[in-house]
C-alpha cells in the first residue's frame, strides 16, 4: 500500500540516541511545532494544549531538574542507569513539554454540564493527537525524538522554573535532535489480533 500519510507516520521511531546536529534552525523548529499543534484536533474545538519549547540552557535545565528530582527516590545502585538514559536525552538538541490548559477543561465542564466527566479524558486525547503530530513532523525532517513522562513529578519546579500559568497542566516531555543511532527494528501483532471488519 503506498500511502505518503501513512509513510510519515511510520518513519515515526523512538529515537533515544541523540546529537545537536539537526537540520533545522531553532525558530524553524518552532514554528514546525507550533503548526503541528495548531492543526492538531481536539473535542469542541477547544484548543487546550499548551506547548513549551526548550533549547540550549533552557532544554539541559529541564534535564537538570529531572535528575535532581529522582536522585531524592530512585535508589543510590539503580540511579546509575537513570543518570545515563537522563543525559542521553540532554544530548539532544531541545525539548518540547506538552500542557493542556485545565481551565479551558473546566469551562467546558461548566457551559456543557451533561458532558463534563469526559472534557478531562478528551484532553488526553487532545494532547496525544498534538505529540503524535509534531512527533511525525520532525521525523520528516529527520529529526529523532522520544516521548518521556516524568510529571507529575516534575510539574511544580517546571512551572516555577520558567513562570507558567497554574492551569497548565504537564502531561508529557519530548527530548529531540540529531539521530545518532537508528531505532531498532519493530515487530507487529498480527492484523487478526488487532482487528475485525464487519461488511
Amino acid at each position: 500500500m503506498s500511502n505518503a500519510f501513512i509513510d510519515a507516520i511510520a518513519a515515526r521511531r523512538s529515537i533515544y540516541a541523540l546529537g545537536k546536529n539537526v537540520s533545522l534552525s531553532s525558530d524553524a523548529i518552532t514554528a514546525l511545532v507550533k503548526e503541528a499543534v495548531k492543526h492538531s484536533p481536539s473535542s469542541f474545538n477547544s484548543q487546550s494544549s499548551r506547548v513549551v519549547v526548550l533549547f540550549g540552557h533552557a532544554h539541559e535545565t529541564l534535564w537538570d531538574i529531572v535528575k535532581s528530582t529522582l536522585k531524592k527516590i530512585v535508589p543510590a545502585e539503580a540511579f546509575g542507569a537513570t543518570e545515563n538514559k537522563l543525559s542521553s536525552f540532554a544530548a539532544g538538541a531541545g525539548t518540547i513539554l506538552f500542557f493542556e490548559d485545565t481551565t479551558v477543561i473546566d469551562e467546558l465542564q461548566k457551559q456543557f454540564a451533561a458532558y463534563a466527566d469526559n472534557f478531562p479524558i478528551w484532553s488526553e486525547h487532545s494532547t496525544g493527537i498534538a505529540q503524535f503530530a509534531v512527533w511525525s513532523a520532525l521525523a520528516q525532517e529527520k529529526i529523532g525524538a522520544s516521548l518521556q513522562h516524568y510529571n507529575p513529578l516534575i510539574d511544580d519546579e517546571v512551572k516555577a522554573t520558567w513562570h507558567l500559568p497554574a492551569s497548565w497542566k504537564l502531561r508529557a516531555q519530548m527530548p529531540f535532535g540529531s539521530i545518532e543511532n537508528p531505532a531498532g527494528e519493530k515487530t507487529y501483532i498480527s492484523d487478526e489480533t488487532r482487528f475485525k471488519v464487519f461488511k
